[in-house]
């Protein structure tokens, strides 16, 4: 009696008398089909033609076997509502997304306390950033070498002594840690905040801090845009910050479950700062942050497997941001070197452009006039400003006279159209002849 050898790849009919270990020539592996291949999992033999497929012959040898392989469980069709159900009846629930209002409604509060992911930092990024700390290191010897030449002036801002030897260092600097502020026609520093519409009174403000003389300008960190992008996956969304050597040391990366804030030094002395409020919920222990040379992505992982719509809340309005504070304003306020000759007016002064006022703007940008003629000048603009105000008050007038008088010729036509009505009511006019 022979019987069918069910084993993969063989099919053959055999006698159970006649079988031995090595009768039988089969697949032990699984059918794989990908990408138009098609094989088995235990060789590496591939094929896009199914009848080849098919033909392939096993690469492993045994004893032949009238078992049928199991198939796989699949879940039962009833006409019931109650529906699918395994055969080991076990009840199958299916459940669907959630709707954009209960998503709304169970979406935590982005005041949230933030923790900050953990970060992965690669082993090309640490050896291009040794290699960005021996050229700083490189450039800062070579600039404190660099002697200070005599008559340099000091790079604090407000403080006007020059360099004249090492006993200058011993000296106390008085200066303003803030910024120049010009606004409407004021000017003062912003640390201080004295004002003045007078630019040399401005110029020879007392500073308001002490400290060391500066010679060589410093470089401070400058806050940039950054191109970031995102996708998603069904679990995950990664979102992508091209920031080039990034400093992991420097940078922070916290999130709550619907905001993840970003502030990333990179490239040395460029910081970038950034909020993003997401469309959806993410689970914070589940997520992280991998740093290479050439960017730094975050990956969230999903608190529900929803596909996102956007990135950002559409709903969310972010708030201006505040002004910088004088006391901050050391550690990213730019150099201000101002000379007593850099005089810069506001746009009130330069608010009517007459011909006497072009001179005067270009005869200032070539620097030819004194302080005296610039007094002078300045008396002159003013006196120009207020007859060309007197002017257009006259204007004004004349044409609020104007309408006026249009005003009173059409009450006055009104009042005589209303006395001849009067007139014909009364019969004072003949009759007209009748017509032929």
């Amino acid at each position: 009696m022979t019987l069918l050898c069910y084993n993969k790849g063989c099919g053959l009919n055999f006698e159970p008398d006649k079988n031995k270990d090595d009768s039988c020539l089969f697949h032990p592996g699984v059918p794989i089909f990908h990408d138009a291949l098609k094989g088995w999992s235990c060789c590496r033999k591939r094929t896009t033609d199914f009848s080849e497929f098919l033909s392939i012959k096993g690469c492993s040898r045994g004893r032949h076997s009238n078992v049928k392989p199991l198939e796989p469980l699949r879940p039962e069709v009833s006409s019931d509502k109650g529906g699918n159900k395994h055969t080991n009846n076990q009840e199958i629930i299916y459940q669907g997304p959630k709707s954009a209002e209960k998503l709304q409604r169970e979406r935590p509060s982005s005041e949230e306390p933030r923790i900050k992911l953990p970060h992965k930092v690669s082993a090309s990024l640490v050896q291009a950033l040794e290699k960005l700390d021996l050229n700083k290191k490189a450039e800062q010897e070579k600039k404190e070498s660099q002697t200070v030449m005599p008559g340099t002036r000091c790079k604090n801002s407000g403080c006007k002594t020059a360099y004249q030897g090492p006993e200058t260092d011993m000296e106390v600097c008085t200066h303003h840690p803030g910024g120049p502020v010009f606004h409407e026609g004021y000017k003062y520093w912003s640390c201080c905040c004295i004002k003045t519409t007078d630019f040399n009174a401005f110029l020879d403000q007392k500073g308001c801090t002490t400290g060391k003389h500066r010679w060589i300008p410093k470089q401070d960190k400058k806050k940039v845009a950054c191109r970031h992008d995102w996708h998603q996956t069904e679990n995950n969304v990664v979102v992508t910050i091209y920031a080039k050597n990034a400093n992991p040391d420097m940078s922070c990366i916290e999130a709550n479950q619907t905001v993840l804030s970003c502030q990333i030094q990179f490239e040395d002395s460029k910081i970038f700062k950034r909020e993003f409020h997401f469309w959806g919920v993410v689970n914070v222990k589940q997520s992280s942050v991998n740093m290479v040379p050439s960017k730094v992505e975050v990956t969230l992982r999903k608190a529900d497997q929803v596909a996102w719509g956007k990135l950002e809340d559409p709903n969310y309005k972010p708030e201006p941001e505040p002004e910088e504070e004088a006391g901050t304003a050391e550690a990213v306020q730019p150099d201000w070197d101002i000379e007593d000759d850099d005089i810069s007016d506001s746009d009130d002064d330069w608010a009517y452009d007459t011909p006497e006022n072009r001179r005067l703007r270009k005869a200032r940008e070539e620097k030819v006039l004194t302080k005296e003629e610039l007094k002078k000048n300045e008396e002159a603009m003013k006196k120009n400003e207020e007859e060309i105000k007197n002017l257009q008050m006259k204007a004004v007038e004349m044409e609020i006279k104007k309408a006026a008088e249009e005003r009173e010729k059409a009450e006055e036509e009104k009042r005589r159209v209303a006395e001849q009505r009067k007139k014909e009511e009364a019969g004072e006019y003949e009759d007209m002849p009748e017509l032929e």
